[in-house]
């Protein structure tokens, strides 16, 4: 099993997919809304069954989003469900039937609240560190979703990935997205005075970058990275 963590926003799941893609693997992916059901014995019928059809696709990787919704840190005061979730997630990793062909992944941004169990080797003995994008990512991410739309072709990409540190790929695509309507508010206005065409320029992005602020700060990043780094010994 691999475990991608890090800060929201910064594309652990689509580095599952892109996997999945480049792997041209069948890909499953589980949420808790998937799983949890009011009904005695349902969620784990409902885990069985997806192990069962990844064996039946295999090769095939299934994705477990949120997991620490699905197997919390267990105790004494815990409800029986998701306890028994976490027993069978277990027994199936690494039961008496054996994952061929099956690989299993899993995305948390509060890694602390997974249950220990679950990161032993043999489980999710491989744990990834996903942090938010450096400068030269950040200016790729920024050309990716500027790229989208009609633009101008002189924006200094580098200038942009300066002022966005501590920006996560979602950040990002908000900045570009709010620079958007700035632009299109901007050709309506303009419009029928001097026939302007809607073109999203480096002067709507700066604008943007006033009210989309980064969702995770640097030092919380830090913080939470080296808390993660030595309770499981990750980097």
């Amino acid at each position: 099993g691999i475990l991608l963590y890090g800060p929201p926003g910064t594309g652990k799941t689509l580095i599952a997919r892109a996997v999945a893609s480049e792997s041209r693997a069948n890909f499953i992916t589980v949420t808790s809304s998937d799983l949890l059901s009011k009904w005695v014995g349902e969620s784990e019928k409902a885990l069985r069954e997806v192990f069962r059809r990844a064996k039946q696709a295999a090769p095939c990787i299934i994705f477990f989003d949120e997991i620490e919704a699905l197997a919390p840190v267990r105790s004494a005061e815990d409800n029986h469900v998701s306890e028994r979730l976490v027993s069978q997630l277990l027994t199936e990793l690494d039961g008496l039937v054996k994952l061929n062909g099956v690989v299993v992944m899993a995305a948390t941004n509060r890694p602390e609240l997974v249950d220990p169990a679950l990161l032993r080797p043999g489980r999710f003995d491989k744990i990834l560190y996903v942090p938010l994008p450096d400068l030269s990512a950040r200016s790729a991410i920024i050309k990716l979703y500027v790229n989208k739309h009609p633009h101008d072709e002189n924006i200094d990409y580098l200038r942009l990935s300066q002022l966005t540190e501590g920006y996560s790929g979602a950040d990002l695509k908000g900045v570009v997205d709010r620079a958007v309507q700035l632009a299109i508010r901007e050709y309506v206005e303009l419009k029928e005075k001097d026939g302007t065409e809607p073109k999203l320029r480096v002067e709507h992005l700066l604008e943007a970058l006033k009210t989309v602020k980064p969702s995770q700060g640097k030092s919380i990043e830090l913080v939470r990275s080296t808390q993660t780094q030595q309770r499981f010994g990750v980097s």
